[in-house]
């Protein structure tokens, strides 16, 4: 009876701009290709933080090429900005790397190709600083005609979309939770950038599957897109370019969900 009442009291729906940094620039693409310039990410973040965000995820995408430190003082000045948390990831790969950036200024660190590699590293962060500081990136697909087959239909992958895995993304997802992570950042590749709607299926799969809560990404291009997300099973929806390019505001996507009876801040 307590689980129900926690689980019923906690939960406003959080709305979650995301960041995607290259080289210090906000970032946008479609299926992660074509990136063009979105502007600064403090500005953005002041600017989101203003509007009513409740999170703001940064996603540092050429992390692979090591320009951490440009990453770490950006996430410092946006940190000493905005007063909501932030979440960071790309490129995160140990206990250090979560260690710096908190440091920095982050209140959660996005874990994705580096757990994948060894998935132990999950429950080293998730012990050292807390299930609520580490979040597991799923960047998941349907799998290509020709791969192996999943039992769930989807797998997950690397390198922003472009790398399949063979490793089931629903399976995927239970792993990460019985390590210990405090969150699914879930995001479908097949969506991500086309503004068609979120994948109700995949986001309905992985909230059946997992007790922690979960982030749907990838899809939004309407305000109308973001309360099926919730009532597939989100509890927080999260859209980069619809907000970044002035086509949604925090504001107008957090009307549309009151308005279809969903809690949010």
């Amino acid at each position: 009876m307590t689980e129900m009442s926690s689980a019923t009291t906690t939960l406003a729906v959080r709305v979650i701009p995301c960041l995607d940094v290259d080289a210090g620039r906000v970032v946008k693409g479609v299926n992660f290709q074509n990136l063009r310039d979105a502007g600064d990410p403090v500005e953005l973040a002041a600017t989101y933080d203003a509007q009513g965000a409740d999170e703001l995820t940064f996603l540092d995408v050429t992390a692979s090429t090591g320009d951490r430190g440009t990453m770490l003082d950006v996430v410092t000045r946006t940190a000493e900005q905005i007063f909501i948390p932030l979440t960071v990831g790309g490129g995160v790969r140990t206990v250090e790397d979560v260690d710096r950036l908190l440091r920095a200024g982050a209140d959660k660190v996005s874990v994705n190709t580096a757990a994948i590699a060894r998935p132990e590293v999950l429950s080293e962060m998730s012990q050292r600083f807390g299930s609520q500081c580490i979040v597991l990136s799923v960047d998941a697909r349907t799998v290509p005609e020709g791969s192996p087959a999943t039992p769930s239909g989807w797998e997950v992958t690397t390198h922003g979309g472009k790398r399949g895995t063979g490793i089931d993304a629903v399976e995927w997802a239970i792993r990460g939770a019985e390590l210990g992570v405090g969150e699914i950042l879930l995001n479908s590749m097949d969506a991500d950038g086309t503004k068609a709607g979120f994948d109700l299926r995949m986001i309905a799969a992985v909230r059946a599957a997992v007790g922690v809560p979960v982030i749907a990404s990838g899809g939004a291009g309407a305000v109308e897109h973001f309360p099926p997300a919730v009532q597939a099973g989100a509890d927080a929806v999260l859209a980069a370019s619809v907000f970044h390019f002035g086509d949604l505001t925090i504001g107008q996507v957090k009307d549309a969900m009151r308005a279809d009876g969903i809690t949010v801040r």
